[in-house]
């Protein structure tokens, strides 16, 4: 016992040189993990836990996130506003209002100025004027404006015909006060041939039959009827045909006092305009005591209309024939020498002959009792007045 004792005691004091030695570690069965070569573990990194070993110098540390802040480019600084500066002009923004409305002058625009100066009227293109329509030398007779384009007229404008429906033709002159008479000859009717006769005013429709609407009175050949507002009514004994003369009667007591007002007419190259200050019409005022008649070949067939509108009424005639028809055809007398003149008009009074009648057209100087004064037409239909 002693002599080991003493052997441990002598391998103790003896110097343990250090040696290197190469270890290989057997990675586990999960994962694996190959050392370097050369590494050398010396006696004091015993406590070193290879298990656990990660070789620093080929796994180089994992890199850190940038903070927003470093990622996003700051924004350039502002720039330093000078006051003394301009400001900036903003343009045709319309987003944009002022901030101070003050030292602002208002001022119109010059549409708006240019319009407070004009006369802003409704107008209405008129018949184009022909002169030789009818004049002051002329008598009157059937209007070569006022007549629809498929009536045809006489050579002496006294005749009218027309065929392929009911088409207007009406004289050159009205009456608007007093007792005046004319009468229509049918020359012929053909085949198909009808027609409706009497009275119209200056808005009677031409390309519609004589009665059609309420601005003409019609007496129609089949059944003697007469005709308004397109409603036929029994009147008279019977209808007429070829050869009869109509006699066409009517009385205006004192018509002026409820006619409308004339038109104010303005000339512009050619053309009439008919011009109102306000858009809305004046509405018609009844003639106490007017009426219309009708006669056949001198006899009265009764009293067919009363309490007519205020207006003028003028001579018409409406022609009908079915297609590929010869015209129907009817003559106008206007007097003062009539075929079938009345022996007696009863309590009415006596007429005048349609001849008699003045013109009353346009004479480039004066229209309807207003002078006509320079005036010009501007783009937008305006009648203004110069002198305004």
């Amino acid at each position: 016992m002693d002599d080991l004792q003493a052997t441990y005691s002598d391998d103790h004091d003896d110097v343990i040189t250090p040696t290197t030695t190469t270890a290989a570690v057997v990675p586990p069965t999960t994962e694996t993990l190959t050392l370097t070569p050369s590494i050398s573990i010396s006696s004091e990194d015993d406590d070193i836990d290879i298990d656990n070993f990660v070789d620093t110098e080929t796994e180089p540390e994992p890199k850190k996130l940038k903070s927003i802040e470093e990622v996003v480019t700051p924004l350039p600084p502002k720039p330093k506003s000078n006051k003394n500066s301009k400001k900036k002009s903003k343009g045709n923004n319309v987003w944009t209002k002022s901030a101070s409305k003050r030292g602002k002058k208002r001022t119109k625009s010059v549409t708006a100025a240019v319009a407070e100066n004009e006369d802003n009227v409704l107008i209405t293109p008129v018949h184009r004027l022909d002169r030789n329509d009818d004049s002051a030398e002329m008598s009157v007779c059937l209007s070569k404006v006022y007549k629809a384009e498929k009536v045809e007229l006489s050579e002496d404008r006294m005749s009218a015909g027309s065929c392929k429906g009911y088409r207007m033709v009406r004289a050159t002159r009205g009456v608007s006060e007093g007792a005046w008479y004319f009468e229509i000859k049918v020359v012929s009717l053909g085949e198909s041939g009808h027609t409706r006769l009497g009275w119209c005013n200056e808005k009677g429709d031409l390309q519609a039959p004589v009665g059609y609407d309420g601005n003409s009175y019609g007496f129609r050949d089949v059944d003697g009827s007469k005709v308004h507002k397109a409603v036929r009514e029994k009147y008279g004994e019977g209808g007429y045909g070829e050869g009869d003369v109509i006699g066409f009667y009517v009385n205006l007591p004192d018509g002026e006092r409820y006619a409308p007002k004339a038109a104010q007419l303005v000339l512009y190259k050619g053309q009439k305009y008919a011009y109102a200050n306000d858009a809305k019409e004046e509405a018609p005022k009844v003639v106490p005591g007017s009426e219309i008649c009708f006669y056949k070949n001198g006899i009265c067939q009764g009293s067919a209309f009363k309490d007519l509108n205020g207006g003028r009424y003028y001579p018409a005639a409406s022609m009908y024939t079915l297609p590929n028809q010869s015209n129907c055809v009817v003559k106008f007398n206007f007097g003062p020498d009539f075929e079938a003149f009345p022996e007696d008009f009863g309590e009415r009074p006596i007429p005048r002959p349609m001849v008699e009648v003045p013109y009353h057209g346009f004479d480039g100087s004066i229209q309807n009792g207003i002078p006509f004064g320079p005036t010009r037409m501007c783009p937008m239909l305006k009648v203004v007045k110069e002198n305004d």
